[in-house]
């Protein structure tokens, strides 16, 4: 039987039920989504809080820190880079900070995206592009909550299981899903290609 390379099955990605979803981020695309709420919003980002509750490896972190005044990192698993161990979602809400910048557990984005609206002014997920259909979650979030902004990449961004590779390819299609205000409207915009212009050596260390 020949393989399914519809786009429809390529783009999903089945984790096990007991899966972290550990897919880090690479760096370029935190540093994209940065340049554009720097050149596109009121926010100078050098004089604000930021917390990345899902910091993984810290792979995310390292880049916000080089735009954000402070970054607040923790994780539900101890991955080993430092970062204290919470969970963002049970127990007591965290401290106010301005903007939540994170990559969530797919199964978990809409309670995360939820929390973090109720804790900073800012919200930025990267999530599949798929995320954005179903009627469930239009009727438990978007129709509630909408994003001020899509910003689709126009790369590919690569994300491998379990660790942080510059190679590779993927069918799965990315986008950043920006709360910068709360609009009423969402503005599509996209993201042109950036990745050759926005790595850093070490990136990939």
């Amino acid at each position: 039987m020949s393989q399914n390379t519809s786009t429809a099955v390529m783009q999903r990605r089945v984790e096990a039920h007991d899966s972290l979803d550990d897919f880090p981020t690479p760096p370029w695309a935190t540093r994209a989504l940065c340049e554009w709420i720097g050149e596109n919003t009121h926010h100078d980002l050098s004089i604000q809080t930021c917390r990345e509750p899902a910091a993984n490896r810290g792979h995310m972190v390292k880049p916000l820190r080089e735009y954000f005044a402070s970054v607040d990192a923790a994780d539900v698993h101890d991955y080993g880079a430092g970062f204290p161990v919470e969970d963002y979602l049970f127990g007591p809400a965290p401290s106010r900070v301005v903007w939540t910048i994170t990559n969530p557990p797919f199964k978990l984005a809409e309670q995360f995206i939820e929390r973090a609206l109720a804790t900073s002014t800012g919200v930025a997920v990267i999530v599949r592009a798929a995320f954005l259909e179903g009627q469930g979650r239009f009727d438990r979030l978007f129709s509630k909550s909408p994003p001020s902004h899509v910003l689709q990449f126009t790369e590919r961004v690569v994300m491998h299981k379990g660790r942080l590779a510059p190679e590779g390819s993927t069918a799965t299609a990315y986008a950043w899903l920006v709360w910068a205000d709360r609009a009423a409207d969402t503005k599509l915009r996209w993201i042109p290609p950036c990745r050759k212009r926005l790595e850093r050596e070490g990136d990939y260390a």
